[in-house]
């Protein structure tokens, strides 16, 4: 690990020089520096800024502070009664350890795991834009099957992203430029030609917290992942869902997957498709074969097209 200087921040202005970067819970960054593939000259330390609450909105929605750890989010009787989808999704990731470090805005900011990226000495366009992508005809079997570009096949790690994809939540965010708020479906890029960009935040900008707004359907959700072992594995697909039916026809509906695609993915097509339909099996597989119609798999990940396919239906069907 190449040596860097570490500093507390003093307050929301306090901005990032060129090649500074902003430390929180460090569960990824840390493992990123030691790498090698990460090797900031300053790291700032947010953790006093007092961005740590969960705090009730006048609208009835919550504000989630980014310093919030993933193991008290996950374990707040509001995120549990209100938005049970977001609890499952953060009991899904990581090991207990992790969850009690890992920060809110530390988890949406987490890089990739592709095994190119994550090694310093591989061509990849992630950490050496116009090095190639090796994934391509490399290892690819967790890759991404929608919104991939000949750049990037990489996925988004995050379970708690996905969640907060299909919530429709919003991410507030302080930097040079002042303060803005970004939906989360906004917030991370495709990869297109600069795949070493995974969002639109500027240098500098901070994000301070995650509102949550007020989602009557949200009560009734639920989160499931696939992985290749029982626990501590990232996603090879994951589905967020939240679901309303009356009278056999679904009146509202939230559809986000994870692990098949460079952002967690919000299932549009799939939303449409579904609302107003008579709730059921056929309609579950229409609505998610409405979206994966634009799903292109590698040689070896196109698996994950009848994976996301059936897991989806699973979801609805649970939910219904």
């Amino acid at each position: 690990m190449k040596t860097f200087e570490y500093r507390g921040a003093t307050g929301l202005d306090d901005g990032l020089e060129p090649g500074a970067m902003f430390l929180g819970g460090g569960t990824n960054l840390v493992d990123l520096m030691k790498l090698g593939v990460a090797t900031p000259d300053v790291l700032v330390d947010v953790n006093r800024l007092g961005l740590d609450a969960i705090t009730d909105l006048p609208d009835g929605g919550l504000r989630i502070g980014a310093g919030v750890r993933n193991s008290d989010l996950a374990a707040d009787p509001r995120v549990r009664e209100r938005y049970p989808v977001l609890s499952g999704a953060l009991l899904a990731g990581a090991s207990g350890q992790l969850r009690n470090m890992a920060t809110t805005g530390g988890n949406l900011l987490q890089r990739t795991r592709c095994r190119y990226f994550m090694d310093a000495t591989k061509p990849c366009n992630k950490h050496t834009p116009g090095s190639g992508c090796p994934a391509r005809e490399g290892d690819h079997r967790n890759l991404a099957i929608l919104g991939a570009s000949e750049h990037c096949v990489a996925t988004h790690p995050s379970d708690m992203a996905v969640a907060l994809v299909a919530l429709d939540a919003v991410v507030n965010t302080s930097g040079p430029a002042g303060e803005r708020s970004i939906p989360v479906t906004d917030l991370h890029r495709l990869p297109g030609d600069e795949p070493d960009r995974d969002t639109v935040l500027d240098h500098g900008e901070l994000i301070t917290s995650v509102d949550l707004p007020v989602l009557g359907v949200a009560a009734h959700s639920f989160y499931r992942k696939v992985r290749d072992r029982a626990s501590y594995a990232f996603a090879v697909g994951s589905v967020a869902a939240a679901l309303s039916v009356e009278d056999g026809v679904v009146r509202d509906v939230r559809l986000a997957w994870g692990g098949v695609a460079h952002k967690p993915w919000r299932a549009r097509l799939a939303e449409e498709r579904l609302r107003g339909a008579p709730a059921g099996r056929e309609s579950w597989l229409a609505a998610a074969d409405a979206e994966l119609a634009a799903a292109r798999g590698l040689r070896d990940n196109t698996y994950k097209i009848g994976l996301m396919r059936n897991l989806t239906a699973w979801v609805l069907e649970h939910l219904s």
